[in-house]
């Protein structure tokens, strides 16, 4: 009986994410919050459903249990579904006793269990980007172009490229060369298409359709990694396509494109938006009430469910569930990501969940569970562009609050 044309998703969890620390102390980087009320892996799920892929298998490694939990907690197929999403850890077998030595080595360790799988594809993604694609659409670009592995591709600024898979393309959208994060100046200009403009470099989105038997046969290779190893040694030796993206893509990789990323959602006309009647991005359910709002003003900011704003001043910020703003504070360009319980009255002689009254936050991302106090200013008075303090973090001017960070009154920073 012949394998059905059929894709399935494998979504990579991540490595340790230390550029997005303290954000990552504690989860996994696709459990990171984004928008008020989703994760990360949210995203690619997302995605993988509303192009109709409902065999899902989520690969992960580090601080995985709230990842594993709202993975659990939020998708449930029905039996007449079909559709199933599973959780592969990193595993110590008899046949291997190390743990996930790259993306590529994260998918060999479970190939086993993706070689009974009846499709004839996948497709590989990853689990902490910021995008919406109609994967169906470069699955039959894949098909057309008799391609044995297809890379999703974006034109990107030049300045990204040391983050950045490079590759080159022949008139037919064949790749012809790639290299991984090159860090050489000379070696980016090489790698910059007239076609793509002299700021612009054509990238990898991560993003990779292989048939099962090329994937087989690649996975038999040396390298641990799809963009290091893989994917460089597959251009000499099969036929390797460019699918080009047109919409909006953004590698959650630092503090800096984080908190980027998640103050253009309030702008009036966002490049990326959660609101999408058409391709929904689904999240947790928790049947939380409205927001109640007492007198506080609001411009180009998003207020997620559950909140109590007292008398304050939001701008360009958003403001996670189950958020306390206390009166007179100001909120401008802050991602303040709310808190997992609500509380009746906080322990004698601590400071409530929430923001105090009279505090000011500026250019702030502040992790769930936070306890802000009175009269407290967070705006990076001296102009610090990285430092480590004991309740937070600076890095590229940005003041990152640890989950479950406490700041005393009259604090300044």
């Amino acid at each position: 009986m012949s394998t059905p044309t059929r894709l399935e998703g494998i979504i990579l969890g991540g490595g340790r994410g230390e550029r997005l620390s303290p954000l990552t102390n504690l989860r996994a980087k696709p459990a990171v919050q984004i928008g008020g009320k989703y994760r990360l892996i949210d995203v690619p799920i997302s995605n993988c459903i509303n192009s109709g892929i409902k065999q899902i298998h989520v690969l992960t490694q580090f601080n995985t249990t709230s990842l594993h939990r709202h993975i659990h907690r939020t998708y449930q197929f029905d039996i007449y579904s079909r559709g199933n999403i599973e959780i592969l850890a990193a595993q110590q077998t008899i046949k291997n006793n190390n743990w996930f030595q790259g993306t590529a080595d994260a998918v060999r360790s479970y190939w086993d269990r993706f070689e009974n799988m009846n499709c004839s594809h996948f497709i590989i993604l990853a689990g902490d980007h910021l995008y919406k694609m109609d994967y169906n659409a470069f699955f039959q670009a894949h098909l057309d172009s008799g391609s044995d592995i297809s890379v999703a591709v974006k034109p990107m600024p030049v300045e990204t490229a040391p983050q950045l898979g490079l590759l080159q393309t022949d008139a037919n959208d064949q790749i012809i060369r790639f290299v991984e994060k090159p860090q050489d100046t000379e070696l980016i200009a090489e790698l910059t298409q007239e076609d793509q403009g002299g700021d612009r470099v054509l990238a990898s989105m991560g993003i990779y359709i292989f048939s099962k038997e090329i994937l087989r046969e690649m996975l038999h290779m040396e390298g641990n990694d799809f963009g290091k190893n893989i994917i460089p040694q597959a251009v000499s030796r099969h036929k390797t396509s460019a699918y080009r993206f047109r919409g909006y893509w953004e590698d959650i990789g630092t503090i800096q494109t984080f908190f980027e990323a998640n103050i253009a959602l309030t702008h009036e006309e966002p490049a990326f938006s959660f609101y999408d009647k058409e391709h929904p991005t689904y999240t947790r359910q928790r049947f939380l009430p409205g927001s109640e709002i007492r007198g506080a003003t609001i411009e180009h900011s998003i207020i997620c469910e559950g909140c109590w704003l007292s008398k304050s001043s939001i701008r360009d910020s958003i403001v996670g569930i189950r958020s306390v703003i206390s009166e007179n504070v100001e909120l401008d360009q802050v991602y303040f990501m709310g808190a997992d319980l609500y509380e009746d009255a906080p322990p004698q002689g601590e400071i409530p969940l929430g923001i105090g009254s009279g505090s000011t936050l500026r250019r702030v991302i502040v992790d769930k569970n936070a306890r802000i106090g009175k009269n407290v200013k967070l705006i990076n008075e001296r102009n610090v562009a990285f430092e480590e303090g004991d309740f937070y973090t600076i890095k590229d001017g940005i003041i990152v609050l640890s989950k479950n960070a406490v700041v005393p009154d009259n604090t300044v920073l």
